[in-house]
């Protein structure tokens, strides 16, 4: 799918970027409740989010995601199923890994961080992988594959002239 690692990583900014922004403002409203500075606070606390999903995705996530998948995945599976597999695996990973950064931002290593987490990782869960499956991540490859289209037909345009 990528031709090299710098669309790869222009590919994880534009999913990260989204996926965090959206995430935020859902955890936001459903500790504040549906209002309009659910977007102020989004905002606020993003750069700092964004930083530590980055990280995540590129150094942990991304990592345990490759091994999951060279162990599911077959050489000659569809495009349509790796982006899936990856984007799943992907999916229930960050939740975990972003569920820690909400719950230790918001309450710390307090008496209930434990069920906190828990509680963190079920509610991210229901909304984020159906928002990543059905809506980002779809959304996200239409724009990366017009910026960069996946295949180039060199021989034709050579014979063509």
């Amino acid at each position: 799918m990528f031709k090299n690692k710098k669309q790869h990583f222009i590919f994880i900014l534009m999913i990260c970027t989204t996926m965090v922004f959206i995430m935020s403002c859902y955890n936001v409203a459903m500790i504040e409740g549906f209002t309009l500075s659910i977007f102020r606070h989004a905002l606020m606390g993003f750069p700092l989010a964004f930083i530590y999903a980055l990280i995540g995705d590129i150094f942990i996530v991304g990592k345990i995601v490759k091994i999951i998948t060279s162990k599911i995945l077959k050489p000659n599976d569809s495009m349509a199923k790796v982006g899936l597999c990856m984007s799943f695996f992907t999916g229930c990973g960050m939740v975990v890994w972003m569920s820690l950064f909400g719950v230790l931002t918001n309450i710390g290593f307090s008496s209930n961080f434990i069920s906190a987490y828990g509680i963190a990782i079920i509610t991210n869960f229901i909304f984020a992988i159906p928002l990543n499956l059905l809506i980002v991540s779809p959304l996200m490859r239409f724009l990366f594959f017009k910026m960069f289209p996946p295949f180039t037909n060199i021989n034709n345009q050579g014979n063509a002239v």
